[in-house]
């Protein structure tokens, strides 16, 4: 039985986007997620709409904006399967030092990054992935700044579940976003996503022509092999686990959350608050 539904989009025909969002639904339904159980996050930006069109909770933030919303809400309740959905602008760019720091929190979430090396909302200038070169509307000689990469820089600050796929490979996505979602910490997914409508280099044959699954003999827990596979982005582009590594999570961390009570389901003393506010009247 289908247990999410989702709705109509604002997405061009042919974007990423689409097959994303069918494949967040399966994976959801195939873990045996309710959509009660389940908060998607965004901020802003197409990719960032994706909360906007499946039957979860949810919530949209500013722009780069969108961890800190995620963590708050996983740490009040630790019962939520919380999901961000966002895009590359809005996880490397605007929110860039939240996706930093969030990793070394390791607070239970899950990341996907809609990666369509654009700006797609805002019509097409160089994001931060954008290759270097590119010609846009913005940067008529060419983006003139080395590409961001997110995959080393997630594997570097400590994450232990690092990965990336193909919007146009739907059996492997929805198996690496089971793989994320069940993951215990932070889990992060960067997904190559085209943008037919400002991204005419990084389109989908350009995708399909240069990613490559990862070889059954990889081992992701071994780092040096990892930062191998996350500096490997021209004519071969690896998906798959690229790095996973079993650590304490931010509740385990923490004395107050470990207990296992979550903090929303804590009877909370109002005099005590009053008697703070009080020393600052």
């Amino acid at each position: 039985m289908d247990t999410f539904k989702t709705y109509e989009t604002a997405w061009c025909p042919g974007c990423g986007n689409f097959n994303i969002l069918r494949c967040l639904k399966k994976a959801l339904e195939e873990l045996g997620k309710d959509p009660y159980e389940v908060l998607m996050v965004g901020g802003i930006g197409q990719a960032a709409k994706t909360p906007q069109y499946i039957s979860a909770n949810r919530f949209c933030g500013l722009h780069g904006r969108s961890l800190p919303a995620a963590v708050a809400a996983k740490i009040a309740n630790e019962k939520l399967t919380v999901i961000v959905d966002t895009g590359d602008g809005d996880s490397y760019g605007e929110g860039g030092n939240h996706f930093i720091h969030n990793i070394r929190r390791n607070v239970d979430i899950t990341h996907f990054v809609h990666d369509n090396q654009i700006y797609g909302l805002t019509k097409g200038q160089a994001s931060p992935t954008t290759g270097e070169g590119h010609i846009t509307d913005v940067q008529v000689d060419g983006n003139s700044n080395i590409p961001f990469n997110p995959i080393l820089m997630a594997i570097s600050a400590g994450a232990g579940f690092v990965a990336r796929s193909f919007s146009g490979d739907s059996e492997h996505l929805i198996s690496v976003m089971k793989e994320a979602i069940s993951y215990k910490g932070y889990a992060f997914v960067d997904i190559l996503q085209p943008c037919i409508s400002f991204n005419k280099i990084n389109t989908h044959a350009f995708y399909k022509s240069r990613v490559y699954r990862i070889e059954d003999d990889y081992n992701p827990s071994d780092k040096m092999a990892a930062f191998g596979k996350a500096m490997e982005f021209g004519d071969k582009i690896p998906v798959g686990i690229i790095y996973r590594e079993a650590k304490q999570d931010f509740h385990e961390k923490n004395q107050i959350l470990k207990t296992g009570v979550p903090l929303v389901d804590r009877q909370s003393d109002l005099s005590k608050v009053h008697e703070l506010i009080r020393e600052f009247v």
